[in-house]
């Protein structure tokens, strides 16, 4: 690689397990940039061990990315390559690599992407969902209200839906997709191209009992909408609510959290609720 001017930042793709998935293009940019930039540097080593790389590896991560993007970019001005990592992926998707991106354009250094392995699209196309029109949401927001707000934006969307998750909050996602989407396919993919790869399909509920102690790095590739959902303008019955509650209690929800999700899913108080499902117990009894 020759130096010009400025530096090339070469965004490389890198495995998202299986290290035999790295490209002969992204080892040929590893060994020969000045530097590799990565978001986990103890992970990067491995795999620069693996193929005999010894370029200079420094970190870029979420905690530094500031101060170190700076650095970098200074080292691009110099003339320098840097090669720029993730942990697992493409640099740029649901990472600080964004950011080193975005500055490096402003800055007038060239870009040039390397691509390869990506955990979104790996799932999607073994999913046995539609692949032809999908959209990649990333990680949902940590916060109970503004995940639900979230997935409520994209309740009426009809393409395929992509989702990362961690395994700590994968049965409330898949408990919030439930109570706001209904009971839709997904396929929920784990530890892809690891040793303990699986692809799990069937229905948001099946999901939420089979993942009762969920390990490792999940991908979620959800059906999308067939028709609009219906407007929650509109009376909702007694009877309506009584069978959300009880979907979501056969999903794994516990009585209170399935009558919380109700009340948001249909705009309701949480005593019209608790109203709701009285009157229904009310009516059986008199049977």
């Amino acid at each position: 690689m020759t130096g010009e001017e400025q530096g090339t930042l070469y965004l490389c793709a890198t495995p998202i397990g299986n290290l035999e998935d790295i490209t002969l293009r992204a080892l040929k940019v590893l060994k020969e940039v000045d530097l590799i930039a990565a978001e986990d540097t103890r992970r990067t080593r491995k795999l620069l061990s693996r193929y005999a790389i010894h370029t200079r590896v420094t970190s870029y991560h979420e905690h530094n990315r500031r101060t170190k993007g700076e650095y970098i970019l200074n080292f691009l001005r110099a003339g320098k390559q840097v090669a720029l990592v993730t942990d697992a992926g493409l640099p740029g998707i649901s990472d600080p690599g964004e950011e080193m991106v975005a500055l490096a354009l402003k800055n007038g250094v060239r870009v040039v992407p390397v691509p390869g392995p990506n955990a979104a699209l790996t799932a999607l196309v073994a999913s046995g969902l539609s692949a032809s029109r999908f959209c990649f949401e990333g990680f949902l927001p940590a916060a109970f209200r503004d995940r639900v707000a979230r997935l409520k934006v994209l309740q009426q969307e009809k393409r395929t839906l992509i989702f990362y998750e961690a395994p700590h909050r994968l049965q409330k996602t898949l408990g919030d997709l439930l109570a706001v989407f209904g009971d839709r396919q997904v396929a929920v993919a784990r530890e892809l191209t690891k040793a303990h790869e699986e692809i799990w399909r069937g229905t948001l509920s099946g999901a939420l009992a089979y993942f009762k102690n969920p390990r490792g790095e999940f991908t979620l590739v959800v059906e999308g909408a067939k028709d609009a959902a219906p407007a929650l303008a509109e009376p909702v019955s007694p009877a309506a609510v009584v069978e959300k509650v009880a979907a979501l209690e056969a999903g794994g929800m516990d009585r209170r959290r399935a009558m919380q999700e109700a009340a948001r899913l249909f705009n309701l108080r949480r005593r019209e609720v608790y109203a709701a499902l009285l009157q229904e117990k009310e009516k059986m009894g008199k049977k």
